[in-house]
């Protein structure tokens, strides 16, 4: 073995040549050669040192959201690493590309019930899509290999690997430093629809009378927005989405009729889901929220399912269709039948049916939005920030307060990955630190952050990391002095029996000026929109916190609350 490199440094070196360009990481005793090698041999490598592991995992999830590209997350063993787990298990099931590193203890030591021993992979094995403690410093490269391959590649997903700390002195041979570049980003080897499918699924759309489109996150994942935008203009079919498939079609575009669902739907998309006798599920799981428990499309409706994995097909409903193939090329090979047989505008109306959805949906809203009362409705704040943000802006959201009124009535003007939010687990404390991420990976882009006061006390104590960082970010503190998804439920299901949802008022403006975030505090709706343009215009990052109306005084898009 010549010019041999410890385990430390292969790592470093595994990681450069699969184009990783940031890390997220907070430093422990385990890491201490990581740690060595990175600033020794980590040059191209920017990394970002964290208040909390958490958040490092939820910088990485939305890095890899905004830039199509791995996010990397790193910490060291014990607490560490049940640490890291929030973040991995998000990315999983949301299925964006993250790698979790975890230094561990020696595996010399393995056994003698050293500090902060526990068993790595049981700890990952249910929350990752492939995952490795390796215990032999000659392993390094191709595990590195490994995780790639498996978060790229299929339904991208996250990956981890356990590095022990005495394997990161020995020697690893050079020759063996190599990557595949096609697992620099993801969806890597990309898969085509079988012979026949984009056919069958175009003789089931052409024969229905009212088919609607239902995309999840997987058609921005694969950027297949813009063979969507062909399909649905030529055939004039209105488009709905998940929460987590807004940005398919933008929010303006005459076939985008909006989010459908329990949560961010409203009674006026949710007419569409109703009506079609033929849905087509794109890059959707067809879950619990997006059908609101099931409840429609109703038992008898016909489907069409495309997707990359072929464990979704009929799943939850009977499939007439299936289409399994990456979403880009399955849309191009339905445009490209659609052109053999001459297949222009069809008559299916959808322009026309969302236009009537929209116009009543936003109706009701502007009636909202434009209240002056105080505390300020979540609606205006929504609407505000509809004027004033810039061209290309990243909103990312907590699932909390926030969410379901950005999910409903945020007007994102361009298609992509413009609105992030963690929905498949739903972590509070997610996009405070998210924002970073995103804006690390989309740095010309303006980020604001939403959440609630609830979620403010997860994790605002990176918003020292942010200020060290110098983020164009501003963030918007729904305040209600509660935990108001759960206080709301309670109203809606319990009879409003409130247990255990109230905590005190904090002045977040106050609490994040002390972090060196220049801040403002807003209580009068009149100030609102000249606060968050001030806000907005800043270099640097900022803090709005609102005192707004609480979730159960609130007419919130969630259909549970609205019986």
């Amino acid at each position: 073995m010549s010019n041999a490199m410890n385990g430390a440094d292969a790592l470093v070196a595994m990681l450069k040549a699969h184009g990783v360009r940031h890390i997220f990481g907070l430093c422990g005793d385990t890491s201490l050669p990581f740690y060595d090698s990175m600033r020794s041999h980590g040059s191209d490598i920017t990394h970002v040192l964290t208040r909390d592991e958490r958040s490092a995992t939820y910088m990485a999830d939305a890095y890899a959201r905004v830039t199509g590209r791995p996010g990397v997350a790193e910490g060291p063993s014990g607490g560490g690493a049940t640490y890291i787990l929030p973040g991995l298990i998000e990315a999983s099931e949301s299925s964006y590309a993250v790698l979790g590193i975890t230094t561990d203890i020696s595996v010399g030591t393995y056994g003698k019930y050293p500090l902060t021993e526990v068993d790595q992979n049981a700890l990952m094995a249910p929350v990752t899509k492939w995952n490795q403690v390796i215990v032999q410093a000659a392993h390094i490269p191709r595990m590195v290999r490994t995780a790639f391959r498996a978060m790229t590649t299929g339904r991208s997903g996250a990956a981890h690997l356990g590095l022990p700390y005495d394997i990161q002195y020995d020697p690893v041979d050079p020759s063996d430093i190599w990557a595949d570049p096609k697992h620099q980003s993801f969806p890597a080897y990309r898969q085509a629809p079988e012979p026949g499918a984009a056919e069958a699924a175009v003789e089931a759309i052409l024969s229905a009378n009212s088919p609607l489109i239902v995309c999840g996150g997987g058609v921005v994942i694969a950027g297949a927005m813009d063979e969507l935008a062909r399909m649905a203009e030529r055939l004039d079919i209105p488009v709905a989405t998940s929460i987590s498939g807004q940005g398919s079609l933008a929010d303006t575009h005459p076939q985008s009729l909006g989010v459908v669902g329990s949560n961010g739907g409203t009674d006026q998309t949710w007419e569409a889901m109703e009506a079609a006798d033929l849905v087509i599920f794109m890059g959707c799981r067809a879950g619990s929220t997006t059908t609101a428990r099931w409840e429609a499309p109703k038992p008898g409706a016909r489907i069409a399912h495309f997707d990359s994995d072929p464990m979704v097909i009929g799943a939850n409903y009977p499939t007439e269709v299936g289409v399994v193939g990456d979403l880009r090329l399955s849309l191009a090979a339905v445009n490209a039948v659609l052109d053999a047989q001459g297949q222009g505008a069809s008559t299916f109306g959808g322009a026309k049916a969302v236009a009537d959805i929209k116009a009543r949906k936003f109706e009701r809203f502007e009636c909202l939005a434009q209240s002056d009362e105080a505390p300020i409705r979540p609606e205006r704040v929504v609407a505000t920030l509809n004027r004033i943000l810039p061209e290309g802006a990243t909103v990312v959201s907590d699932p909390g307060t926030s969410c379901p009124y950005f999910s409903a009535y945020y007007q994102q003007t361009q298609p992509g990955r413009f609105f992030i939010t963690n929905r498949a687990h739903g972590a509070l404390g997610y996009s405070l630190s998210a924002s970073l991420g995103a804006w690390f990976g989309r740095p010309g882009s303006k980020v604001v952050g939403l959440m609630g006061d609830g979620s403010f006390g997860f994790t605002c104590g990176e918003l020292e990391t942010v200020s060290r960082a110098g983020a164009d970010i501003t963030y918007v503190v729904f305040s209600n002095s509660n935990f108001g998804w759960i206080k709301a439920s309670q109203m809606a299901d319990k009879g409003a029996r409130y247990y255990n949802v109230d905590f005190n008022r904090v002045d977040h403006a106050a609490v994040a000026t002390a972090y060196g975030v220049k801040s403002w505090k807003v209580e009068d709706p009149q100030m609102l929109e000249r606060t968050l343009a001030e806000a907005i215009a800043t270099n640097g990052p900022t803090l709005v916190d609102v005192v707004t109306q609480p979730l159960e005084e609130a007419a919130a898009p969630v259909r549970r609350w609205m019986g």
